[in-house]
């Protein structure tokens, strides 16, 4: 029978049959060996066939193609790259105004993932009742300016703002989205939001190191309405980006597309060569120069992945 993994938790999954029955299943070895630079083989979003066994668990037989993948570079030291998950609409990238830090270089990350697999996303900027002062509300209309000026949809929440809820449900509804973002960012906070009924737990934000503390620990997939599911996601403290080749990584950019091609060398880095008409874009202000920082940092990370 054909089955929607659900819920990932490392050795078990769970997987909705098309009768509606939750089947924990195990994977096969053979699955781990076929590709083992990727350290889960099953994400969640994965459409699966499985065989039930005597004691009403099930095993996976086959992974079906999948549409598209969220995937990221490894953490904690370990080689090869992880699952995030499968066959998504929608890529929800949360950052908070405050508590924890908000990083516009986590979200270029992700939005370079999104090009290269195809996938919308969208960010959305959390938390936006801690504004403080001028500086807090200068630092948001400036993000939001930057990134809907490239073309990004861009969503201001927070959980006070009940009219903030609703763009959030009207953006999520009729699609599979994933929530991503740093611990502490209120991704489980806007889904009790959007859902009530809920009830995920919600962490604090560490005095000492201003960074949020997990309380999502595994990647599951969660029913809003009648066809509107959001992957909630462990909170990602960095986000790796991987099987990518280091020439692509400008065309990811959108912004840096028309400029490349006027380059004197047809491989241009766009870091050192001469006659380099990203660069001189950026000087001219025609490229942002947090993007063009956020360039180079993705570009020096591929490039040690390949030495």
């Amino acid at each position: 029978m054909k089955g929607l993994v659900i819920k990932a938790t490392g050795s078990w999954y769970q997987v909705q049959t098309d009768s509606g029955d939750i089947v924990s299943c195990r994977l096969p070895g053979k699955f781990r060996l076929d590709d083992e630079r990727i350290l889960n083989p099953v994400a969640v979003g994965d459409i699966v066939d499985l065989t039930l066994q005597k004691d009403s668990t099930g095993v996976i037989n086959r992974i079906t193609d999948r549409k598209n993948q969220l995937v990221r570079k490894a953490t904690h030291g370990r080689r090869g790259t992880q699952l995030l998950a499968a066959n998504v609409d929608l890529v929800c990238i949360v950052q908070s105004l405050r508590e924890p830090v908000f990083k516009t270089g986590f979200i270029d990350r992700l939005l370079v993932t999104c090009e290269a697999w195809d996938i919308s996303p969208l960010i959305i900027i959390n938390k936006t009742d801690l504004q403080k002062n001028q500086k807090d509300r200068d630092k948001l209309e400036n993000v939001e300016t930057l990134y809907r000026e490239l073309g990004y949809d861009l969503l201001k929440t927070s959980i006070l703002d009940k009219t903030s809820i609703e763009h959030l449900m009207t953006a999520l509804k009729g699609k599979i989205s994933v929530l991503c973002g740093h611990s502490g960012t209120g991704k489980s906070s806007l889904l009790n939001a959007l859902s009530p009924g809920l009830h995920l737990k919600t962490g604090d934000i560490s005095r000492s190191s201003n960074k949020g503390k997990h309380t999502t620990t595994y990647a599951q997939l969660i029913q809003l309405k009648d066809k509107t599911y959001v992957v909630d996601t462990p909170g990602i403290r960095e986000f790796g980006v991987v099987d990518l080749e280091p020439y692509e990584i400008s065309l990811l950019f959108p912004e840096m597309r028309p400029h490349r091609e006027s380059c004197h060398f047809y491989n241009c880095t766009h870091r050192h060569e001469p006659n380099c008409a990203v660069r001189t874009a950026v000087e001219s202000g025609n490229v942002p120069e947090s993007r063009y920082k956020s360039y180079l940092n993705i570009l020096g990370s591929i490039e040690s992945e390949h030495e």
